[in-house]
This record gives structure tokens, C-alpha cells and sequence, in this order.
């Protein structure tokens, strides 16, 4: 055990025990090596209230609430130090902010209920009770797994649920927390399947039902999506929830009219409802209706000022500039302790933002530097891990592999594979080509890392997949590939060819070659110092877990380069590279090279790529309905100070 586990050990059995000094001393000892350290301030902090050191228990608080924001049990413990000091507004706020991050805390729900009560607010005191009622109602073991996924331990989580439903295999909230938890594991198969199945056993249950739409939008099963969300909405149709849920549905599958006409009703009755203006913003701007998004996000955080994802849809469109009063406003956001975790990390992004375009390099490096480090903390992602996998595709995607299968894989010559890494021009490949009329543009799909994901199998730490690919014989490649065209068939308008634009294929061409061999794959390469910097400055809405640390994102930018070195030496000729400069620089040119490659004819609407009327959604969807430009380059520059991390880790590729 180490010293800290120990130390912690002890502040605990003499908490447990009453003897609040001697707790205190424990955790001050593990403080004085590591001042944010979680554990030992929620535990001084308690020791500091039970000893009636009201301002030392809150300068506790403090600084765990700035180290882990989103951490229920510090409100609770706020909560508490309130009630002890004779503050019941400021302790009902408090616990009301516990289970907004913990919905497990059963002595928040029940100082809500008896608080809103005493303050004559009826209304929230039935709704706190309810919840109280249905956690009391729930099994323990379902309870301890709705707290272990609310503090990140999901491995624990699914562990205790997993031994839930082997007791009890019908319970639907078992299976929902699974499906849950699935989610954040990326496994978003078993997620489906476990909703499902839910669903069929309990059909009136609205909870299980957004959450299958929630994870059928995930695999961009949008269609089936938009059929539940319909169903719902046919249930209730003035139910704002179902109206909003559909609209986002309808939106994601492609019928955007009907999503602004159901965003507007709930905005009849909600019209300050900060979620649907930005939801309808997010659909303004993939329409390239750029002004009205820009009133919709502008809107939203005028009906709630800390609400950070409208502030950086607006950064996010790389074209707005903020006015002196939206900045001064997100600086009041952002030095709030209460201010919730995303709300903090969209802000220190649009922050960054705002500076830079303002020539404020250092402060702005700064605000990039804290949502960069926030969403590092909040991720598993392992520079190392990511490493070995690169390697691993190397050891075993051989030449003699594919010699050993040629021929095989489905002979489909429709998909073309757009990918490298993400900010680094392919939105504007895929705008140009999509710009054909033989070749439609669809999304980052998600098939091949899905089909992937499946082949490594379910041991933790031991993946099949790649070495299994030598197992695999040529019905399985054949029955992979005609897979992956049937279930992307719902995102082509109908052209011969599609592209998809999913960047972290390139981990798999082996996988893509084996399976769809006449499929076409074009490397989007950017110079490493632009490509990385742009990427450690966007904000993903998921995944690319690699952008957040100037180390992590030069170490993947330098593994993917040796990665298509091999695939250039396994695969002679199957890549296209295109660098993004040459574009720049020779931008027909670029394009003649594409369309040969692709064995299409050329045609001139490509060149006017900007003007093609077509949803994008990805962070360029502002940059590619602009003529070519070179905004982009160089960008790092006056950054330079500051990335030292980022040359380090790229080496020679500096």
C-alpha cells in the first residue's frame, strides 16, 4: 500500500471513529504532496465542518470543486457545511447541484425534499421526494453501480451490474445502467442490443426509449432513429421533450425542414429554452444558414449566460468574432467554482478562440492549454497504448498476408476512404469530390472502427484483432465487405461511388483492403506543425481523444506517418496522398490527380467546390463554403513558445 493509500486509510477509520484532528492531520499529510488530491480534500473538508471550521472546510471545498467540478459528493459535502452554518437557500442549491452529477446520492434527495418544503416550494419538494422514493425502491447493488459510474469508475460499475443481471436477467434498469455504461466504454453494440431488448420488456418506459434513440444516433442508425423518435412523438405530440427529440432526429437524418418546424414549437412554448436554440443553431449552420445560427447561439446564452456550448458553437464556426462584451462575459463564467465541467472546458476553448483572433497569443495558449488539459484528465486515452496498437497493425498486417488472401473481400468499387488525421483537409477533399456528380459526400462513418472493435474480441488488454486477420477466411472478408455497403447504404443520394471521411481508418487499411479490395483510399496529409496545432485547438464533440496534449497529439501525427510508410511498403499504389499544401498551392491541378485516381471523368463544379449546396458537419463546414485560402497556415507560429511538448514529440517531422 503506498504512503498516500495508507495515510487515507487512517484519516478514514478516525473520521469513521469521531476524531475529526486526527483525520485531519492524515489528509493534510497527503495534501502537503499533492494539493489536488480529490480524496484527501473531500475528507478535510469534512473534518474541518464536524470540527466547526466553517472557512476551512469551504477553502477545502474550494479547491476540490476546482479540481474535480462535476463531483457530487462536494456539493453534498457544500450542502452540508450550509446547513451547519444556518444557510438553507445556499445548502438546497447545493444539493440540488449533488445530484445533477449524481443521481445516487440518496441524502441530497432527501434534504431537497425537506428543504423545499420548509421554503414552501411544493412543487420541488414532490420532485425531489419522487426521485428519493425511486432510489429507496431501487436494488442496493443498482444503486452502488449508478454511484460507481457517476465518479468514473465504470470497470467497478459494469463489474456489480454484470453479477445484477445474471440474478435478475429482465430487470430494465439493470440493463439500461449496462447500456450506459457501454456507451462511455465506446461499446456501443452491446448498448444497442441491451436496449433493445429493454424496450420490448418494458415498451411504456420513456427513459429506455430515449436512451435507444441516444444510441442508435450514435451509430448513425439515423433513420431507425427518427422512426422511434416518431413513435414517441405520436404518443404526446405538444410533449416539448418529444418535439425537441424528433427535431434533433430529423435533423441528423437529413429532413431539415421538419427539424426547424419542431424546434420552433417548442420554442413557442419554451422560447428561452437554451438546448433547442443551440440545438437549432447546430442545424442553421450545417445548412449554411450562418447568420441565423449565429442569432440562435447568441440567444441561448442570453437565456442562460454559463451555457459554454453556445459560446463555442460560436468559436467553432472559425469565422465569428466575439465582441468585448462576450468575452468579458465567458472570463465571468469561467472564474466561477460552481461552473459545470463542459460549460468550463467549452468556454476555455472559445476563449482561446476569441484572444487569438484578437492577437492575445499567450493569454489566449493558456485558456487552449486548460480545456485541453480538463478533457485530458477526463479521458482514458494512452499515448503508449495507441503506440503499441500502430505496432501491432505493422507486425501483423504483412505482405505476406495480403498475398495470402488476394482476390478475396467483397468486389464493390464504391466506397472511397478519405482519412489521416482529423484538421488535417479532408473536409475540403470531400467538398471537391463530393462536388461530382458521380460521388456522393456522407459522414465520418463509423463501420470499420465498429467492424474492428468487434474483431479484437472482449478481453480487456488481449485483442485478437489484427493478428486474427490470418484466420479469417475469404467467405468472412467477402460477407465484412458486402456488410459495410449495405449498412452505408442509407447515407447515398444515389451516385455510383461514396466517400467516407471517417479520419481514423487509417489504422485499419490493412482491414479495408482485405475487404472491399477495389475500394479506393486517399491519405488527406497536412504539415505536422499546422495539422497538430489546429487539432489541439478544436474541441471534438467525441473521440480523437489524442488531440487534447500537445505530447499525445505529435507522438499519434508521428505513428500515423510510420504506420502509412508500412501501408505504402505492404500495399505498393493502393494510397493516394494529397497533401493539403499542393491543394493550396494547385488546387485543379490536386483535383485532376484525384479524379484520375478514382477513374472518373473531370468536371469543372469540383474547382467550385464552395458553392456546392450540400449539409457538411464537421468544425470546416464555415471554411469549405469559402473560395480556397491559406487562413490555416502557419497558424502555430506565433504560438511557438509555448510548443516545446508538440516539436519533441513530432521529432524529424518538425
Amino acid at each position: 500500500m503506498s504512503s498516500r493509500d495508507e495515510q487515507l486509510k487512517l484519516a478514514q477509520t478516525a473520521l469513521q471513529a469521531g476524531r475529526f484532528a486526527e483525520g485531519l492531520a492524515h489528509v493534510e499529510a497527503v495534501l502537503s504532496d499533492e494539493a489536488a488530491d480529490g480524496e484527501a480534500l473531500y475528507m478535510a473538508a469534512v473534518a474541518c465542518r464536524y470540527l466547526k471550521r466553517f472557512e476551512d472546510a469551504s477553502g477545502y471545498l474550494q479547491r476540490l470543486h476546482a479540481a474535480m467540478p462535476e463531483y457530487g459528493r462536494a456539493w453534498q459535502e457544500e450542502g452540508h457545511l450550509s446547513l451547519a452554518r444556518g444557510d438553507e437557500q445556499a445548502a438546497l442549491a447545493a444539493f440540488a447541484q449533488a445530484t445533477r452529477f449524481n443521481s445516487a446520492l440518496e441524502a441530497s434527495w432527501r434534504e431537497q425534499a425537506r428543504l423545499a418544503g420548509q421554503l414552501g416550494r411544493s412543487d420541488e419538494a414532490a420532485a425531489a421526494q419522487a426521485q428519493l422514493d425511486r432510489l429507496r425502491r431501487l436494488p442496493r447493488e443498482l444503486v452502488a453501480v449508478t454511484n460507481h459510474f457517476h465518479e468514473g469508475r465504470l470497470l467497478r460499475a459494469e463489474e456489480i451490474c454484470r453479477h445484477h443481471l445474471r440474478q435478475k436477467p429482465r430487470d430494465v434498469e439493470g440493463m439500461r445502467l449496462l447500456a450506459r455504461i457501454g456507451v462511455e466504454l465506446g461499446v456501443l453494440d452491446d448498448a444497442e442490443f441491451l436496449l433493445e431488448t429493454a424496450v420490448t420488456f418494458e415498451p411504456e418506459n420513456i427513459q429506455l426509449r430515449l436512451d435507444f434513440i441516444d444510441v442508435l444516433r450514435r451509430k448513425q442508425k439515423f433513420e431507425r432513429a427518427c422512426e422511434e423518435a416518431e413513435a414517441l412523438y405520436a404518443r404526446d405530440p405538444d410533449n416539448a421533450l418529444f418535439q425537441s427529440r424528433l427535431a434533433i432526429e430529423s435533423m441528423q437524418a437529413g429532413e431539415y425542414e421538419r427539424a426547424f418546424e419542431l424546434f420552433d414549437k417548442v420554442l413557442e412554448k419554451l422560447p428561452r429554452d437554451h438546448s433547442t436554440l443551440t440545438s437549432k443553431g447546430h442545424a442553421l449552420k450545417t445548412m449554411g444558414k450562418q447568420d441565423d445560427a449565429v442569432a440562435s447561439y447568441r440567444a441561448a446564452f442570453a437565456a442562460r449566460p454559463d451555457h459554454g456550448d453556445a459560446y463555442y458553437a460560436l468559436a467553432n464556426l472559425k469565422t465569428y468574432r466575439f465582441t468585448d462584451a462576450e468575452i468579458e462575459a465567458m472570463r465571468m463564467q469561467s472564474a466561477r467554482s460552481d461552473l459545470a465541467f463542459m460549460d468550463r472546458v467549452h468556454i476555455a476553448f472559445a476563449l482561446g478562440k476569441a484572444l487569438e483572433d484578437r492577437g492575445e497569443y499567450e493569454a489566449s495558449f493558456t485558456h487552449y492549454d486548460e480545456g485541453n488539459a480538463l478533457k485530458r484528465a477526463q479521458t482514458r486515452y494512452s499515448a503508449k497504448g495507441m503506440t503499441d496498437e500502430l505496432t501491432r497493425q505493422k507486425a501483423f498486417a504483412t505482405r505476406d498476408l495480403f498475398e495470402k488472401h488476394a482476390g478475396t473481400g467483397h468486389d464493390a468499387p464504391d466506397p472511397i476512404f478519405i482519412l489521416g488525421l482529423p484538421r488535417a483537409g479532408s473536409t475540403l477533399l470531400e467538398q471537391i469530390l463530393a462536388s461530382h456528380s458521380q460521388i456522393d459526400g456522407t459522414l465520418e462513418l463509423p463501420d470499420i472502427l465498429a467492424l474492428a472493435h468487434r474483431l479484437r474480441g472482449r478481453k480487456a488488454g488481449a485483442p485478437l484483432y489484427p493478428a486474427n486477420l490470418h484466420d479469417l477466411d475469404a467467405d468472412d472478408f467477402a460477407k465484412f465487405g458486402q456488410q459495410f455497403i449495405e449498412n452505408t447504404r442509407i447515407h447515398r443520394q444515389g451516385a455510383p461511388f461514396f466517400i467516407d471521411k471517417m479520419p481514423n481508418n487509417f489504422r485499419h487499411i490493412g482491414l479495408i483492403h482485405l475487404i472491399l479490395p477495389n475500394a479506393k483510399i486517399i491519405d488527406a496529409r497536412r504539415a505536422p506543425m499546422d495539422c497538430c496545432f489546429s487539432g489541439f485547438k478544436q474541441l471534438f464533440a467525441q473521440g480523437q481523444e489524442f488531440t487534447y496534449g500537445l505530447h499525445e497529439i505529435g507522438r499519434y501525427y508521428a505513428d500515423y506517418v510510420d504506420l502509412m510508410d508500412h501501408w505504402d511498403k505492404v500495399l505498393p499504389g493502393k494510397v493516394l496522398r494529397v497533401q493539403h499544401e499542393d491543394v493550396l498551392d494547385d488546387l485543379e491541378g490536386q483535383t485532376r490527380r484525384m479524379l484520375e485516381y478514382l477513374e472518373v471523368p473531370f468536371e469543372e463544379q469540383c474547382l467550385s467546390f464552395h458553392k456546392t449546396d450540400r449539409a457538411v458537419r464537421t468544425a470546416s463546414s464555415e471554411q469549405v463554403r469559402q473560395p480556397i485560402n491559406r487562413k490555416g497556415q502557419g497558424a502555430w507560429k506565433p504560438f511557438e513558445p509555448w510548443l516545446d511538448p508538440l516539436k519533441d514529440a513530432l521529432g524529424d517531422l518538425a
